[in-house]
């Protein structure tokens, strides 16, 4: 089975009120015991906002830092899940699953294992 990236794109700014954001939660969780019980589910994160990431870049052989995103949008990787699936169809399958839980863009990757990244 391959692995596949469900990442979940949110809006910058605050969260929704506890009235909208917990019957999303109570649905994500749902979504999130079917993956586990179909075998789908790997693991899962959220993130901090993108002003506590600090990039690490190449720059004439020194490697600098800079504090906050790597790059300055409206919407940000606000967290992702990790599944098993067998083609993309499967995975595409779990993504609209997750986008109805939680009413957010959810972008579906494959993994690469052991592949050159270049």
């Amino acid at each position: 089975m391959k692995q596949y990236l469900l990442g979940i794109y949110q809006p910058d700014g605050d969260p929704p009120p506890p009235e909208v954001l917990e019957p999303i939660m109570r649905d994500l969780e749902a979504v999130n015991a079917e993956m586990r019980e179909a075998g789908a589910w790997v693991f899962a994160g959220g993130l901090f906002p993108p002003g506590t990431a600090t990039v690490l870049h190449l720059e004439d052989d020194e490697v600098l830092m800079t504090d906050g995103p790597y790059v300055e949008g409206r919407e940000h990787l606000g967290g992702f899940t990790v599944i098993r699936a067998d083609d993309l169809d499967s995975a595409l399958e779990w993504g609209r699953k997750l986008a109805r839980a939680i009413t957010l863009p959810i972008e579906v990757r494959p993994l690469r294992h052991g592949e050159s990244c270049g």
